[in-house]
């Protein structure tokens, strides 16, 4: 098949987030399953080529335009979301569509990626509804998290060059605005979301972010496919950054790990009491509220905490407090670390995730993978890959239930040979982008034959 992968961000050439990690490996793991794949995003100010590529031979083009791309960040500064992403993203979509036939691409599917790429199933059924070239394409729209939209006010509608009849209600208009991401749900030929259960949480009035509606009109088109991550990147048998380097066979070395980050992070050195470590961003969506609510509590308890991230200044404060008054229990990097993120995940023995909601999480898939036991909350993505057999799940979002499971685990961890099967459950998880190519090969593949 031929298929384009059209996001606004990709690893490794511009990221906020972990959308560029899933379109930056997903090309090159469909490579490998024998498709012929191009990659489509904004050539932004840190890309100084024209073109590159991924993969073996996975060709990356770069739209270009210095006006609308050539700037310090991807949508926005420190004042705000920049004004003209209408304007930048929409340019960005009719290029894209533009440069398929420069180079007379002519694809099977277009993948496209949250609201940035919304607008491409929208212009192939509008304006280029009756080009030939097209005539055989089909779209895939994914939806990485529904709560960012592409919000407009409608007086700039004219900017898209689109008919007014495709302002309304069963178009693009959203209590009285623009939303990119509810005409790309209503034009895509299929949908789909990065996670089982987050493609059903989305059709509910509690995650939908009032798009619940549009979706359960089109519930026949929408599935949802968990993300994988790349082991060559997240594997303690091969990481680099790590200081010891083990599998579940040599597990005891793990503990040298442990011994390092305590060591780094000004711990206690012990191996008797549970590390938890917590890469995230410090925000209410990541359960921040719940650990806010009984901090005093939890470091009162037989644990060490090590927190990397960074997030609202209201957990900045109340984390720093934490550390005066914990000093021996509570370590805190207020930064974004990639090394310290691979050495907390290789030295903690629980990892502490208790997300809100979270349409398919990272943080615990190379957790499982580092034989660092999963504590999270059931939603989403952490629902369909955390269970009482490779970590710790509690189901009511309070901080009592929250306190609870971590009092459990920490009993469980003292409880050494069942703690043992646990990692060993853990470890041999498989989360690799192969499986989840393969399923969105399925897909590409019902798309082409409707």
């Amino acid at each position: 098949m031929r298929i384009v992968i059209c996001a606004s961000e990709v690893v490794p050439f511009a990221k906020t987030g972990g959308l560029a990690d899933v379109t930056g490996a997903l090309p090159p793991a469909l490579e490998k399953e024998g498709q012929e794949v191009i990659v489509v995003m904004p050539r932004y100010k840190s890309i100084d080529q024209p073109q590159a590529t991924i993969g073996k031979n996975i060709k990356v083009y770069f739209i270009e335009n210095d006006l609308y791309f050539k700037r310090d960040h991807l949508y926005g500064d420190k004042a705000g979301d920049y004004k003209d992403n209408l304007e930048r993203f929409s340019y960005f979509s009719k290029s894209v569509l533009s440069l398929l036939k420069e180079i007379n691409f002519k694809p099977d599917v277009i993948h496209l990626h949250d609201w940035q790429t919304a607008l491409i199933p929208v212009y192939l059924k509008t304006k280029y509804a009756r080009d030939s070239f097209f005539k055989d394409t089909k779209t895939l729209l994914t939806i990485h998290n529904i709560g960012y939209q592409g919000l407009f006010e409608k007086s700039e509608f004219p900017k898209l060059g689109l008919d007014e009849s495709v302002f309304g209600i069963d178009g693009l208009e959203f209590f009285g605005r623009i939303n990119l991401l509810k005409g790309g749900l209503l034009f895509a030929d299929y949908i789909n979301t990065v996670s089982p259960t987050y493609s059903k949480e989305i059709q509910t009035k509690e995650f939908g972010f009032g798009l619940e509606g549009v979706l359960a009109k089109r519930r026949d088109r929408l599935s949802g496919i968990l993300n994988g991550i790349d082991y060559s990147i997240w594997n303690p048998e091969t990481d680099r950054v790590i200081n010891t380097k083990y599998s579940f066979k040599t597990i005891e070395d793990k503990y040298k790990n442990k011994e390092e980050l305590q060591k780094i992070s000004r711990l206690p050195v012990k191996n008797d009491i549970p590390l938890f470590g917590i890469v995230s961003r410090l925000a209410e969506q990541k359960g921040f509220d719940l650990i806010a609510q009984d901090l005093k509590k939890i470091c009162e308890l037989k644990l060490q905490l090590v927190i990397l991230g960074t997030g609202d200044l209201k957990y900045h404060v109340l984390l720093e407090e934490a550390v005066k008054k914990h000093s021996k229990t509570v370590a805190l990097y207020l930064k974004f670390d990639d090394e310290l993120a691979h050495k907390i995940y290789a030295g903690s023995d629980i990892f502490l995730m208790p997300s809100r909601y979270e349409p398919c999480g990272l943080g615990q898939l190379i957790s499982l993978r580092y034989g660092a036991i999963p504590l999270v909350f059931k939603t989403g993505g952490l629902a369909d890959t955390v269970n009482n057999k490779n970590g710790f799940v509690f189901d009511k979002y309070n901080k009592d239930d929250l306190f609870k499971t971590m009092q459990k685990s920490i009993n469980a961890f003292a409880e050494k040979d069942a703690w043992r099967k646990l990692i060993g459950n853990a470890m041999s998880c498989d989360f690799s982008w192969k499986e989840s190519a393969r399923h969105y090969l399925q897909l590409y593949e019902k798309a082409s034959s409707k």
